[in-house]
């Protein structure tokens, strides 16, 4: 994500006009009141992701509008699809009224008016409305209408547009072309699981979906020693064969990923400061590895050293790098 506004380089006369200028450009043109307040707060990071672009937000209270003149001045065509962060919204857009609360995903559209009380923060995916492969009155059936972001479909959605924020990675162009592929993939199949439209889901995105709920599956698991392909395809209603296909197009096996990600979980937890009085044989029964032995052997085999040799590299360099931050004249 990168930073594109903070209200804390502006005076507090000029940093609602800039904020205003950057929502213009970086989503769509709207005007904007501020609400119990006469200095406006707030900053807005961005991710462009192909032709989908991410963005997260937080503002104080505010007032936003963006009415037929605006329109007609200028209109990108675009949906976006918002995961509420935090504080109270409403809005009111294609004759309905919806109050989101934290957790929530809403739907709304550039090209029709609307207006919207907000405070506090949220998440923007945007995108071409041309590229959401549903029939038009199905996507006007669920505009500005409230769905659940804590369940099912609604929670993958939340928990992949929440990770890409708040993930440090750099992405190539080719990378975030893909995750803006994913994403919107996600959002149409999320979109049409609200619709019990499901059938109307390119089979290319439904297959990309179905592989994303299942690593999703596999990561809320990865500590039940006894997980096992068959359990992990009958939990996704398709055979064990289907299920070991799906991954290999992905140029992995089930057993591999499984492995991958138990290990990688137990690589944070020996390398966190705060689990120090963690024994590495808890941490390792903890992540699926029950037998101590085997797990200091496959962690040997591919980070090229033991768990106990890594844990104590890992906590010298925080110690080694936090004395250097208190010492006089360090760089803050």
């Amino acid at each position: 994500m990168e930073r594109i506004f903070d209200s804390s380089d502006f005076s507090a006369r000029d940093a609602l006009p800039a904020w205003e200028k950057v929502i213009a450009e970086a989503v769509m043109p709207t005007s904007f009141k501020l609400i119990g307040t006469d200095v406006f707060r707030g900053r807005v990071s961005t991710m462009p992701l192909g032709a989908v672009q991410l963005s997260a937000m937080a503002y104080s209270s505010y007032l936003t509008q963006r009415t037929p003149k605006l329109i007609r001045a200028s209109d990108p065509e675009i949906l976006a699809l918002g995961v509420t962060d935090s504080g109270p919204h409403v809005i009111e857009q294609n004759r309905k009224r919806a109050a989101v609360r934290p957790g929530d995903l809403l739907l709304f559209e550039s090209s029709r008016p609307f207006e919207t009380y907000a405070d506090g923060g949220n998440i923007l995916l945007q995108f071409p409305r041309a590229l959401l492969p549903l029939p038009a009155r199905q996507i006007d059936q669920i505009i500005c209408r409230t769905l659940p972001g804590d369940q099912g479909m609604g929670r993958l959605l939340r928990t992949f547009l929440t990770h890409l924020t708040e993930d440090s990675t750099e992405y190539t162009p080719q990378d975030a072309a893909r995750l803006g592929t994913v994403g919107l993939d996600l959002v149409t199949a999320t979109l049409a699981h609200f619709l019990e439209r499901e059938g109307a889901v390119p089979s290319d995105s439904r297959q990309r979906v179905l592989y994303m709920r299942i690593t999703s599956f596999i990561e809320r698991h990865l500590g039940d020693t006894t997980l096992t392909a068959g359990e992990v395809a009958a939990a996704h209603h398709i055979s064990v064969r289907s299920l070991h296909r799906l991954f290999q197009q992905h140029g992995v096996t089930v057993r591999s990923w499984i492995r991958g990600r138990r290990l990688e979980r137990c690589r944070r937890d020996l390398a966190d400061p705060a689990q120090r009085h963690v024994s590495i044989q808890a941490i390792a029964a903890r992540w699926g590895f029950p037998q101590p032995a085997d797990f200091t052997r496959v962690f040997r085999t591919v980070h090229g050293i033991t768990p106990s040799d890594y844990r104590n590299r890992s906590h010298d360099h925080s110690t080694k790098t936090g004395a250097r931050s208190q010492a006089p004249g360090a760089p803050r």
